[in-house]
């Protein structure tokens, strides 16, 4: 979008924070970037240039806005929209794959040289890797500046730079401010609780927090998540540790807690959980894609702005998805939980009644089957599945191409296309995975006068597309029964 100039300063001079995170305004005149809804008088538009990125614009010698902190806008919806190798290689940057393994190791994953990725990159984004990933330490290092009380030595490494000399450069080139004095523009009332930090989730208006917060909140597995106090809570498995997040829906943002064992896994945690919440979707595309269908527009306009809950762990959905086959909601979350405590972690939970992490692929792999209280066929799935997981064979991943995917989980003992769409709607985040013979979305469709039988309802599906996913939540919200798991 940064190339339509004339769109670009359109939303600049209405202040349309629609477009937040979809790209960046970069002032000629001053040298700083924004977000196009900051609140400051717009500039003329000869000294207007637009960036796809705040690493672009990083990288061209601009400095952050200090009043509308565009580091702090919503990721763009482009990646989690697209499986291209452009969205794929955003998604693992977000979760930290270039820190924690490289360039190499973002190519290693995608399949691609690294030559490949950072000419693609460069083309769409006006950034390569190394410089999207230090977009994003700035912005960690930021969090946990204004966040904790720290010592700036031990925020640097935190937040992933190698040295202390690098962090103090970055952040100083970024905000134009030193980390001292970021720290020393924090609020006076804030309130800093040790091994716990409080942040705001942004997200692009409107949001129903409903359909996304009564299902995370109706399929809870004991000792992993729970509904508390109303706040959505769960445990997090994190590549160097374990985390709790802490999620509360307000009007304009969603209040996040979030308690580490290690502080280099924030931006990890962060990027997660704005997955789970689906919070960079762009919920006015959305509507008003799906408002086209007669039927769904009554729907769409009494209650905007659904988002698809998802998953922190793709693998760990992938089990529960096959746990909940045939079963009740009720019944899924109860051998779910009995995985849990018999294989998962224990962690500590001052705050509430958390206390595992859900096992690991590996644990799981190691299961006597005979102790699985489930039918022969369904145990056979599960141990396929798991051992899959665990030896590599199968990847669920941020990066996962979801058509070549689909087509894995299909060849699996047991899979049907409603395990493998639900997989590819709410682990792969897929928004166009369609379920035609979920019960609900039958019944729904049903009572509203749409085809109820699932080649006739595909075919009419056909003018939700790339939103067939969202639509299934509007369906399911027209549908009074408890949630089921039936179809394989």
């Amino acid at each position: 979008m940064h190339t339509d100039t004339e769109r670009c300063v359109r939303a600049v001079q209405s202040k349309d924070a629609r477009f937040d995170g979809w790209f960046f305004t970069a002032v000629l005149t001053t040298r700083i970037y924004c977000r196009p809804s900051c609140p400051v008088v717009p500039p003329k538009p000869e000294n207007m240039t637009f960036y796809p990125s705040a690493a672009a614009c990083q990288q061209a010698g601009f400095r952050a806005c200090k009043r509308c902190r565009p580091d702090t806008s919503p990721g763009s919806p482009e990646w989690n929209q697209r499986a291209d190798l452009v969205a794929r290689a955003m998604r693992l940057i977000a979760d930290g794959t270039v820190d924690r393994e490289g360039v190499p190791g973002l190519a290693a994953r995608l399949g691609y040289s690294t030559r490949q990725i950072e000419r693609q990159l460069l083309a769409e984004l006006g950034a390569g890797p190394l410089a999207l990933a230090r977009a994003q330490r700035a912005q960690t290092a930021r969090l946990l500046i204004e966040t904790t009380a720290l010592p700036m030595a031990e925020i640097a490494f935190a937040a992933g730079f190698s040295s202390i000399r690098t962090f103090n450069d970055t952040v100083r080139d970024v905000f134009a401010l030193s980390p001292s004095e970021l720290r020393n523009r924090r609020p006076k009332t804030t309130v800093l609780t040790p091994g716990t930090l409080t942040l705001r989730l942004p997200f692009r208006a409107p949001l129903n927090p409903d359909n996304l917060f009564g299902h995370l909140a109706a399929t809870a597995v004991p000792g992993v998540e729970e509904w508390r106090a109303g706040a959505y809570r769960r445990t997090l498995r994190l590549p160097y540790g374990h985390g709790i997040a802490s999620l509360t829906p307000k009007s304009d943002h969603i209040a996040c807690r979030l308690t580490l064992s290690d502080l280099r896994d924030l931006p990890v945690a962060i990027s997660r959980c704005r997955r789970m919440l689906d919070l960079d979707a762009d919920p006015v595309a959305v509507d008003d894609q799906l408002r086209t269908d007669p039927v769904l527009a009554p729907l769409v306009d009494k209650a905007p702005g659904r988002r698809v809950p998802r998953t922190v762990d793709e693998a760990e959905f992938a089990v529960r998805a096959v746990l909940g086959q045939q079963v009740s909601t009720a019944a899924a979350r109860t051998h779910a939980a009995r995985l849990v405590t018999a294989y998962g972690e224990p962690v500590d939970d001052p705050e509430g009644g958390l206390t595992h992490l859900f096992p690991s692929p590996e644990s799981l792999a190691a299961v006597n089957p005979e102790t699985l209280a489930m039918p022969n066929t369904r145990r056979t799935t599960f141990t396929t599945l798991v051992a899959q997981l665990a030896d590599g064979t199968l990847h669920l991943g941020v990066e996962s191409d979801w058509t070549e995917t689909r087509t894995r989980l299909l060849s699996l003992p047991g899979f049907g296309p409603w395990t493998a769409d639900v997989i590819a709607m709410r682990a792969l985040g897929d928004p166009d995975a369609f379920l035609p013979t979920d019960l609900g979305i039958r019944r729904a469709a049903q009572e509203l006068g749409l085809p109820s039988t699932p080649a006739a309802l595909t075919a009419r599906a056909a003018a939700w597309r790339p939103w067939r996913a969202y639509a299934v939540q509007y369906l399911w919200a027209t549908d009074s029964h408890p949630i089921n798991f039936l179809p394989v």
